[in-house]
């Protein structure tokens, strides 16, 4: 009897945002018979709050893939020292997006050779994004994570030259796309094609490219001796005010934010919330401790009970201070 040799199929990584472009070409390497893991690289400047949302994009796309493989990795101190040194320089924010995904590739090539995967692909589309998604810079990209060649663009592949995949047969290249600008049109048009239903709209992303959080985040390397990514998630909430001597102070702008500055408070900081009345939690880096009441007071509106008092803690200590009490003039428990 004669048996049917079994074809092996061709293994690529692809890196998945969880938006559209990511999606679709993941969808483009699953029609196509390649055998497809995915990697989602997470950041505390990611601007998606999966707790508003009651889910996670990326977890949305993985199922209307088809469950495929997801590798999640979290970027840690390597990527701090190319966010605070990019080769590459930053966009119109804090942004280092070449460099970016530089790092971004460099370690989905080391999950390719660990699962003995063929070649990368990625949902970028030429023209797409400033910075990072037009040709010289993709060249670059290529170059600088050691991968070129073996770096697919399946939404724009049309219009770049062809990739190793391509010249040796593992993938077609009459299937690829030449998707190229800003417009989503052909990416919606797909997308109902390809039967994916579901997909966050383009706005959001990483909060680098977003003017404000940048300034936060230029402020605080200009004024922190050692940075770390732990301190991130406290430079997304609140109202943040810098002292001419150097202090931060952090107004909670409602009860969610406030709930989060408690949970973030730490020995070294002064941490004040309300007692006996309506007003914001407000955090302290520093010892301008009357500085810090007086932001409290100024963002609270209702008028205060006679005796209003406010908690207080500061190194592992828990006190109540009376307001008019100033907090560094001897705190009466």
């Amino acid at each position: 009897m004669v048996y049917a040799q079994k074809i092996k199929r061709i293994k690529a990584v692809g890196l998945l945002s969880g938006g559209l472009d990511s999606t679709l070409a993941a969808k483009l390497m699953i029609d196509q018979g390649i055998n497809v893991y995915l990697i989602h690289f997470t950041t505390p400047f990611d601007s998606e709050s999966p707790k508003k949302t009651g889910r996670s994009s990326v977890s949305t796309a993985i199922r209307q893939l088809g469950n495929i493989p997801l590798m999640r990795i979290t970027m840690k101190h390597d990527f701090l020292e190319m966010l605070i040194h990019p080769k590459y320089g930053y966009g119109k924010g804090m942004n280092p997006c070449i460099d970016c995904r530089i790092i971004s590739l460099k370690k989905a090539g080391q999950y390719m050779e660990q699962i003995g995967a063929s070649f990368i692909f990625i949902g970028e589309v030429v023209g797409q994004r400033p910075m990072s998604q037009h040709k010289k810079a993709m060249n670059i990209i290529d170059q600088d994570s050691g991968l070129q060649g073996y770096i697919l663009r399946p939404l724009s592949a049309a219009l770049l030259e062809p990739t190793t995949p391509e010249k040796k047969g593992w993938i077609d290249r009459n299937a690829l796309l030449s998707l190229s600008g800003r417009s989503r049109k052909g990416q919606i048009a797909l997308a109902r094609q390809k039967g994916i239903t579901d997909y966050p709209s383009p706005a959001g992303g990483c909060l680098l490219t977003d003017k404000n959080f940048s300034e936060r985040f230029r402020d605080y390397l200009a004024f922190t001796r050692r940075p770390s990514l732990d301190d991130i998630p406290l430079l997304k909430v609140g109202r943040h005010f810098r002292l001419e001597n150097g202090d931060k102070i952090i107004v909670a702008r409602d009860e969610q934010e406030g709930e989060f500055l408690i949970s973030q408070y730490h020995e070294k900081n002064h941490l004040f919330f309300p007692e006996d009345f309506s007003g914001p939690v407000v955090m302290l880096k520093g010892d301008s401790l009357d500085k810090a009441v007086e932001k409290m007071m100024q963002y609270t509106n209702k008028a205060l009970p006679v005796g209003a008092r406010i908690n207080y803690w500061h190194n592992g200590i828990k006190r109540i201070l009376f307001l008019g009490e100033m907090p560094g003039a001897g705190i009466k428990g």
